[in-house]
């Protein structure tokens, strides 16, 4: 109880500097390095769309469960011999064969679109096997979570390619992700707000891994990144490490105990380019207030301590990450987080 106490008093201390709301507009001029912005084409209905699983093996039943939920959506589900019936380990294929298959969809010129069947660990493993030149010469939107941050933000980086943080196959079955998908990729508006979804589920209601607060006040625009913090931990050290400078930082993860949750985040802020972030945005870290040590902070206490101190606009609990609900962000379009009202704005579009 002591430690606990002497971790309360040391984040109220820390709170009293970040009292007054945060306002930042990322607006510095470009990093010579930084490749121009590609937006893909909006998905149409008959567009023919691509499914691969470039990390865990996807079973049959789910592959087929996802090409029905993209046959009501009015789309053509493919997808080659390599995503299933070859499983190579806990991967769905060997490293290269997994790349060869995100490598032939882009190539493929019939092919509109690019969807995950499921995430899974594996996809780091092929970053160095992508021809990122052939994705500049066919740009067509990638879409997935989880692992596939390493995919969506590698990509984005080596080509300047919007990629889109959204549900994977396996998770494209209830009507809020379907809708957020069809938004943001197949009827986009000058102006999205995205918006959150209260939890059906009554259990859900009253777990505090679903609660919504707003961890520092502010408003902060800035070009959206991110995904698991698994996964972006995952990059640093690497040619994919993000720079979040002037970014809205978009994190979530999964069954990941509150004591890993601070390591990785302390790793990150200790990092070169975490504190220059314009904001910072959690969404649902669903398993990750649980912990067999009866002394543990709770999820929250841990943000609170980490997050807050650094005085960036930052909210907990949007509807994204390993939840049933899970909207879709543009990976590398610009962005307006309005940290006390949980509200996050597109500011442009991302497909042409």
């Amino acid at each position: 109880m002591n430690r606990r106490r002497h971790f309360l008093r040391t984040a109220l201390v820390a709170s009293t500097s970040v009292l007054l709301p945060r306002i930042s507009n990322a607006k510095s001029t470009p990093k010579t390095n930084q490749k121009k912005v590609v937006r893909p084409k909006r998905i149409k209905k008959g567009d023919r769309i691509g499914l691969i699983a470039p990390g865990y093996a996807i079973k049959p039943e789910t592959l087929e469960e996802a090409i029905k939920t993209l046959e009501s959506m009015g789309l053509k589900p493919f997808h080659t011999h390599r995503i299933i019936g070859k499983e190579y380990g806990y991967f769905s294929n060997t490293d290269e064969e997994r790349a060869k298959d995100l490598n032939a969809m882009f190539a493929n010129e019939k092919v509109d679109a690019i969807l995950c069947a499921r995430g899974g660990y594996g996809c780091t493993r092929i970053l160095d096997k992508i021809d990122y030149s052939q994705i500049i010469k066919n740009p067509k939107a990638l879409i997935g979570f989880s692992d596939v941050t390493a995919l969506l933000n590698g990509v984005h980086q080596r080509t300047g390619l919007v990629t889109f943080h959204g549900p994977v196959g396996s998770t494209l079955n209830d009507s809020y992700s379907i809708a957020q998908l069809e938004k943001v990729l197949m009827y986009p508006r000058r102006l999205t707000t995205i918006t959150n979804v209260e939890p059906l589920e009554n259990k859900l209601k009253t777990n505090v891994e679903y609660d919504r607060y707003t961890i520092s006040a502010g408003i902060a625009s800035g070009k959206l990144i991110g995904g698991s913090l698994t996964l972006i931990n995952a990059l640093i050290g690497t040619p994919d490490e993000i720079d979040f400078t002037d970014a809205l930082v978009c994190i979530e993860d999964v069954e990941e105990a509150p004591y890993r949750i601070d390591r990785m985040l302390t790793q990150l802020i200790e990092g070169k380019t975490f504190k220059k972030a314009a904001g910072i945005i959690f969404g649902v870290c669903a398993g990750c207030n649980e912990s067999t040590n009866p002394n543990s902070f709770t999820l929250k206490e841990v943000l609170m301590d980490r997050v807050r101190p650094l005085q960036i606009p930052s909210v907990y609990g949007m509807s994204f990450g390993h939840v049933k609900n899970n909207f879709t962000f543009p990976i590398g379009t610009q962005a307006q987080l309005n940290a006390a009202q949980m509200e996050l704005k597109l500011l442009e579009r991302a497909v042409t």
